[in-house]
């Protein structure tokens, strides 16, 4: 008998060294066995995409700890209370099962979760007795390689939802538009049941009568172990809205493809996307070509970007993905196109960077050969002397060519090619053409290059999913001339046919357009409250066709956009920009862009960087005394009976000519009378400090605080002084008083100060620092 004892124990201790070795013995995860479709979400979680997995099904893997747990305990309920305490097989419910069946009762079925997982993995027919003692072995088997935790959640993967839908991850999305853990509980006893019979209980109609009647009785036994939920009585009785699996979303189809591609495998892929305004961007684009198909618009790209957290918010690729008249499928906003007159701020932002001008710096806008490069405007015209703020917002191509010209280090070449804008032939592919489009850029990278001016000249990358990194970004330009080029694209006006139906909000946008060469591509890129907007049209062939005009053909529709998203957003913030420090405004005389003489008549203020924008006192304006006898200039001393003082412009003769060709000829002053002496004479300003042969030393903790004064006499007739530090302006003080500079560092500098009669002195500083 003892003998007997000793052979059952160590049979038994057999049998659960066997178990424990199964149960350690290194296996596959149930997850790896179960193949995942991927599903691309928005930023608040809504379904973009859903793909299949590799066995053709709708099945998205969704961890037991994502799953509503309401779900879980009405499954257990419904299906296994026992689950957690058999050992795969319950014997019990298999012979309550048989006996039912024998008597006709087919509703009860005897298998436990394990089994129907069994059933499920391991593709098994079980409707014979050796069918069902092969399941009744798989699911032990099972049991004793994972455990229960690992069973469940692979059961919720498989439950079937008809058609090719299993898994409770996919059903909740595709039927309810949510993730498994937020279900409500009438939606979560729902997907309890549909896979215990997915024919007759298919939601994808509408929930057929039995769904309805079998998620009441379910919720009865429910209320018996969760009577608090008595509450929800009512709720329950509501018919459940179920989406049709054919309505599965299919949206921004060109960047999930582009985030699928990155993360191959991945069960969720989260974007930085909003799906309100990809469908927005989308209907809009969808408005507007079927209104412009008559002039040859069939195809649009678009682009929606948050400047504060370089989030893409909408890409538009093609108009429709599925249209392949159109190519729909190529993603125009990663192919290379000529972006025409659409990067001529970051051309301006260079000058103004490197003092060629500031923004009522006057320009020249005549024909004009640069070597064998001889550029032209769009309407072929010129109009002469022009304001650097004018020929942007116009988009005259001379005085562009002409500034690009002047540039140094950086020129436009060396600024695409650090902002890793690519690829780029050779410098000289392209010469001074490149101001005017002459190379190519993608999308992505002109809405990077914006949003570089809306963060005050810091280039930063662009983010497709939250977990990208937000880089602290590379700067290209000053935060001035970012500022400055935003401030005057501000004063680019919408185009004509919205501004006469009188629609818009009044706020400010930031934009420009573009038109390449032979009209192939029209652009149209702005900045408005927290976004940057690209819009282009076009053929993806290349084809040409004339009404491709950045402002007749994009510009129209960026406007519809911004308007539709201030519309659909209406506390969109509007964050105002920022002044950087060290940029101040300047009074400068309107004609010539430059300080006013006292003759000016008319001054305008204009944004100006001190150490750095070009500043000089303007020359253009000279008040003489006119012999009303002979018409010249009266010779002093004046007898006031046969004079008169008239002021007149001289302005280069090249300047004249341009006022001639463009209809406004100027009038010329009165020749020189018969004179000994310089009308012009007087006494000029003496500049009285700083002192001469005098250091002045300033504690190394208080340069930039500490202030040398500046002052100077000056003539009767003076009413402005001009101040300038090694050519630098300073500032204008009225005649007699001082003004303030703080150096910045040690050094010896020259002082100058002008009159506004253009007379002038200077003197030597030094500066020294004491510790």
């Amino acid at each position: 008998m003892k003998r007997r004892w000793l052979t059952a124990l160590g049979a038994a201790a057999s049998l659960l060294a066997l178990l424990v070795v199964l149960r350690l013995w290194p296996h596959a995860p149930l997850r790896e066995r179960i193949p995942s479709s991927t599903a691309v979400l928005d930023a608040q979680g809504r379904l973009l995409r859903l793909t299949l997995a590799s066995d053709q099904q709708y099945r998205l893997w969704t961890p037991l700890e994502a799953v509503s747990p309401d779900l879980v305990a009405a499954l257990l309920l419904h299906e296994d209370r026992a689950f957690y305490r058999h050992p795969g097989v319950n014997p019990a419910a298999l012979l309550r099962a048989a006996l039912r069946t024998a008597v006709g009762d087919s509703r009860q079925g005897g298998s436990t979760l394990s089994m129907q997982l069994a059933r499920l993995l391991y593709r098994l027919n079980t409707r014979s007795f050796g069918g069902k003692l092969h399941q009744i072995g798989c699911a032990l088997w099972l049991e004793l390689r994972y455990s229960k935790h690992d069973l469940l959640e692979a059961h919720l993967n498989l439950m079937p939802y008809g058609g090719n839908i299993q898994g409770v991850g996919a059903a909740s999305l595709i039927y309810f538009g949510r993730e498994p853990e937020t279900l409500s509980l009438p939606q979560a006893l729902a997907l309890v049941l549909i896979p215990q019979s997915p024919g007759l209980r298919d939601p994808a109609t509408g929930e057929p009568a039995s769904l309805r009647q079998a998620r009441l009785r379910l919720f009865a036994s429910w209320l018996a172990e969760h009577p608090q939920a008595a509450d929800q009585a009512g709720l329950m009785q509501l018919a459940l809205h179920f989406r049709s699996p054919r309505a599965l979303p299919f949206e921004a189809p060109h960047l999930t493809t582009m985030l699928l591609q990155q993360q191959p495998g991945e069960r969720e892929i989260r974007s930085t996307l909003d799906l309100s305004l990809q469908r927005l961007l989308q209907r809009e684009a969808r408005r507007y070509v079927d209104r412009e198909q008559r002039v040859g618009i069939r195809n649009v790209s678009a682009m929606l970007l948050d400047w504060r957290s370089m989030e893409v918010r909408a890409v538009l690729g093609s108009l429709d993905f599925t249209d392949g008249s159109i190519d729909g499928q190529v993603d125009g906003t990663r192919a290379l196109r000529s972006p025409g007159s659409a990067l001529k701020p970051f051309l301006y932002a260079l000058a103004l960077d490197q003092g060629l001008i500031h923004p009522l710096s006057v320009l020249k806008d005549a024909p004009t050969a640069f070597g064998p490069f001889s550029p032209e405007n769009f309407d072929g015209a010129f109009v002469g002397p022009i304001t650097a703020r004018d020929a942007l917002v116009r988009s005259r191509n001379i005085p562009a060519v002409g500034l690009a010209a002047r540039l140094t280090k950086p020129d436009l070449y060396d600024f695409l090619k650090l902002s890793g804008v690519g690829p780029l032939a050779a410098r000289e592919h392209y010469g001074l053409a490149l101001a005017l489009g002459g190379g190519e850029i993608t999308m992505q990278d002109v809405v990077r290059l914006y949003a570089l001016l809306a963060n005050r000249g810091l280039l930063k990358s662009l983010r497709y999913r939250p977990q990208d990194r937000l880089d602290d970004g590379e700067r290209l330009l000053s935060a001035e001339a970012s500022f400055m080029v935003l401030d005057m694209l501000k004063d680019n006006p919408r185009p004509d046919d919205l501004i006469l139906q009188g629609v818009g909000t009044g706020k400010p946008v930031a934009w420009k357009t573009g038109t390449s060469w032979g009209f192939r591509d029209a652009w149209s890129v702005g900045i408005f409250g927290p976004y940057v907007l690209a819009v282009w049209v076009g053929n993806f062939d290349g084809s040409s066709n004339p009404a491709f005009v950045g402002l007749h053909a994009a510009a129209p529709l960026f406007f519809h956009m911004v308007d539709a998203i201030r519309a659909a957003q209406p506390a969109l913030p509007e964050p105002p920009p920022p002044r950087p420090p060290n940029l101040t405004r300047v009074e400068v005389c309107s004609a010539s862009g430059d300080l006013p003489n006292a003759d000016c008549p008319q001054t305008a203020i204009t944004w100006f960087i001190p150490g750095k924008s070009p500043i000089r006192l303007s020359r253009v304006h000279r008040r003489l005394w006119v012999d009303n006898r002979t018409g010249a200039q009266a010779c002093p001393p004046y007898e006031a009976r046969y004079v008169r003082s008239e002021v007149f412009e001289f302005w280069p003769s090249d300047l004249q000519r341009l006022f001639a060709q463009a209809g406004m000829p100027r009038r010329r002053p009165p020749p020189p009378g018969q004179c000994t002496s310089d009308v012009q004479a007087g006494r000029p300003p003496a500049i009285t400090s700083p002192l001469r042969a005098v250091t002045y030393s300033l504690r190394l903790d208080r340069l930039g605080v500490d202030a040398v004064p500046l002052s100077a006499n000056s003539d009767g007739d003076v009413r402005t002084l001009h101040w300038f530090v090694d050519q630098s302006y300073v500032g204008s003080a009225r005649s007699g008083a001082p003004l303030s500079w703080k150096p910045q560092q040690s050094g010896d500098y020259e002082v100058s100060v002008v009159d506004d009669r253009g007379r002038s002195d200077r003197r030597e500083l030094r500066v020294a620092v004491v510790r």
